[in-house]
């Protein structure tokens, strides 16, 4: 008697590819040319110096991605820990908002507002890309 194995649909497959991309792509944006951009999100009441943060995160989303991409055996818990990561960041987000800060054209309140909602779709799109179909 066989097992029925569940498997990840092709449309997750590719989400959890795209999103690991994705993270690659931000997370050397970190290291190089969005640098600057990014020390904007980081929140006044972090302890450490802003270019610090940048960076580490930046090594951070570089790992969870290639891990996206190349440990599908994994695939469950590197979901998890990028949708942690994502909720982790978040505050990143809310202080730019908050402190008025221009950065990656984000320059007026409504559009910095607007970005809090894109949020919670990384985080379901980490689940959602890494679970196998039921």
């Amino acid at each position: 008697m066989s097992k029925t194995v569940a498997r990840p649909s092709v449309a997750r497959t590719i989400g959890r590819i795209a999103l690991g991309s994705a993270l690659v792509f931000a997370g050397v944006s970190h290291l190089t040319f969005a640098r600057k951009d990014f020390q904007a999100q980081v929140p006044d009441w972090v302890p450490v110096d802003d270019d610090t943060v940048v960076l580490g995160s930046g090594v951070a989303e570089i790992a969870l991605g290639a891990s996206l991409i190349f440990l599908p055996k994994h695939k469950q818990a590197v979901g998890n820990t990028a949708a942690v990561f994502f909720t982790a960041i978040f505050p990143g987000n809310l202080s730019q908002w908050l402190n008025e800060r221009d950065a990656f054209g984000l320059d007026t309140d409504r559009k910095r507002f607007a970005r809090l909602f894109f949020q919670p779709v990384l985080i379901a799109w980490a689940v959602w890309s890494t679970r196998d179909k039921r």
